[in-house]
C-alpha cells in the first residue's frame, strides 16, 4: 500500500495552521489521539500560527488535556496569512496542511495558493460555499498540474453529510433517485453554542450571497439528469413526521458540497446522480417563534454595513445564545450530540424509472459527538490520516475536491466509526 512519507526536506506528515484559534486547539488535541494512525504507525508534526507564545502555550494546554507531556515538544513553526515568504516556508516543511483559519473567505485564499506552489495537500473545514466554489473554479486546474489536493468542508460540515450519501448509495439495492437528509441536535448540558469565527463567516456569506451565483454562472454547467420525478422541495417551515418537530432548510454548505460530489461522480464515473434535500429540526412551537424572530432580524441587518457590524460585535444577543465569542465549554461540548437521517428513494435492479413512482426505499443514519469542536477535529484529522495512508484510493491527479469526490473509493468511513463517528442502516430493500 502506498503511502506518503517524510523526507529531511518535508519533516512532517502533518502541519495544524492556526493552531491557536477556538477550533484549532481542538484540532491539536485529536492529531495528537492519533499518532499511531500515521504512515508506519507513526506521525511527525508540527503547529503553525502567527504568535510563538500562544502556540506553545497551547501544546501546554493540550498535553494537560491529554497527559501527554511530549506534546510540549512538538515542534512550533511562526507564519502569518499575510506574508507570502512565511506560508510558503510552512508549505514546504509538511506534506498535509491542516488549514483552521477563517473565515476562509478572508484568510483562505493565500494558504490554498502557498500549498499548490510549494506541493502540500490542503485540507480545511470551511462552510462557505462562495469560497469552496470560487477556490475549485480558480485553482483546480493549477492544483492538478502540481498533483497538489486540496480538500474542502473537511468537519461537520460536510463529511457526515457528503459521506452518508455515498453509504446510503452503497447499500441501495439499485438505483438511489433522491435523498432527504434531517439534521438534528441534542443538547443535553445547559444547552449548546457556536463560536463567533462561525457566526461571522455566516453573516458574511448571507451578505455576498449573489457573488455564489457569479461564480456558479462561469463554471457553465449543464443541470445534471435527474431519473425519475424532481424532488419535491419543503416549504420554508413544516412539521416533520420523520423526525417528529419542525424543520426548516439547512442554509450551511452541505448541499452544495453534495451536488458538487454528485456532479463529479456523474462526470467522472458515470454514476446516475442523486438529487438532495438537507433540513434541520429547530423543535416545538417556542423554538419556531425564536427562530423565525432571529432569522427577520439576521436577513434584515446582514444587508448594512451597519447591520453587520452589530451582529459580529454582538454575536450572542442576536443569535439568541447560539453563538458566542468565548464559544461553549467542555462541559457544554460534552453534553451536546447529533444526528443525520437519510430518508431516500430509488429503483430496484431491473426496474425502470420511466413506468412510475420509485419503489424503494432505504434509511440511514449517522450519529456522533458534539459537531463543531468535537466531531470536526476527528473528521478533518481522519481525512488527513486516509490521505496519508490511503494516497492511492484518490483520485488520479490533484484538484480541488469535496470529501466525497476525495475519499469514495477509501475506508474513511471505516475510521469515523472507530472515532465515535458512527453510520448504520436503519432499513432498507
Amino acid at each position: 500500500m502506498a503511502t506518503l512519507t517524510t523526507s529531511s526536506k518535508r519533516p512532517y506528515h502533518i502541519i495544524v495552521f492556526g493552531a491557536t484559534g477556538f477550533t484549532g486547539q481542538f484540532v491539536v488535541e485529536e492529531v495528537a489521539r492519533t499518532c499511531n494512525e500515521g504512515p508506519g504507525g507513526t506521525l511527525q508534526w508540527a503547529v503553525a500560527g502567527r504568535n510563538r507564545d500562544r502556540l506553545e502555550k497551547t501544546l501546554v494546554q493540550a498535553a494537560d488535556a491529554l497527559r501527554k507531556p511530549e506534546l510540549k515538544c512538538v515542534e512550533v513553526i511562526v507564519v502569518d496569512v499575510a506574508e507570502p515568504e512565511s506560508l510558503a516556508i510552512m508549505c514546504k516543511q509538511g506534506i498535509i496542511v491542516l488549514n483552521c483559519v477563517g473565515p476562509y473567505r478572508f484568510y483562505g485564499e493565500p494558504v490554498v495558493k502557498a500549498c499548490i506552489e510549494n506541493g502540500a495537500h490542503c485540507i480545511d473545514i470551511c462552510g462557505e460555499p462562495q469560497f469552496l466554489e470560487g477556490i475549485q473554479l480558480k485553482y483546480h486546474s493549477k492544483a492538478q498540474e502540481n498533483d497538489v489536493y486540496i480538500i474542502g468542508s473537511c468537519g461537520f460540515d460536510s463529511v457526515p453529510a457528503d459521506m452518508g450519501i455515498l453509504y446510503t448509495q452503497v447499500h441501495f439495492k439499485g438505483g438511489l433517485h433522491v435523498c432527504k437528509c434531517f439534521i438534528i441536535l441534542f443538547f443535553f448540558v445547559n444547552g449548546g453554542c457556536g463560536h463567533d469565527a462561525t457566526w461571522q463567516s455566516a453573516i458574511f456569506g448571507f451578505a455576498d450571497s449573489a457573488s455564489l451565483k457569479r461564480i456558479r454562472r462561469k463554471f457553465g454547467h449543464k443541470p445534471l439528469p435527474a431519473v425519475g420525478a424532481r424532488i419535491k422541495k419543503r416549504g420554508a417551515l413544516f412539521f416533520s413526521k420523520e423526525i417528529e418537530q419542525y424543520a426548516i432548510p439547512f442554509m450551511g454548505s452541505d448541499p452544495s458540497v453534495v451536488r458538487r460530489t454528485q456532479r463529479y461522480m456523474h462526470e467522472e464515473h458515470k454514476h446516475s446522480p442523486v438529487q438532495y434535500m438537507a433540513y434541520v429540526g429547530i423543535g416545538g412551537l417556542f423554538s419556531v417563534l425564536k427562530t423565525l424572530f432571529a432569522g427577520v432580524v439576521f436577513w434584515f441587518m446582514v444587508k448594512f454595513s451597519l447591520g453587520r457590524g452589530l451582529l459580529t460585535e454582538f454575536p450572542e444577543f442576536f443569535s439568541f445564545g447560539l453563538f458566542s465569542k468565548t464559544g461553549p465549554t467542555r462541559k457544554q461540548m460534552d453534553g451536546t450530540s447529533f444526528c443525520l437521517r437519510f430518508m431516500g428513494e430509488g429503483y430496484t435492479t431491473g426496474q425502470d424509472p420511466s413506468q412510475g413512482k420509485p419503489n424503494a426505499t432505504i434509511s440511514t443514519e449517522i450519529t456522533g459527538p458534539e459537531p463543531g469542536y468535537i466531531t470536526t477535529p476527528i473528521t478533518m484529522v481522519q481525512a488527513a490520516i486516509t490521505l496519508l495512508n490511503e494516497h492511492h484510493c484518490l483520485p488520479n491527479k490533484g484538484g480541488v475536491y469535496t470529501p466525497g469526490s476525495a475519499f469514495a473509493r477509501t475506508t474513511l468511513i471505516d475510521r469515523l466509526n472507530k472515532h465515535g463517528i458512527q453510520f448504520s442502516l436503519k432499513n432498507g430493500q
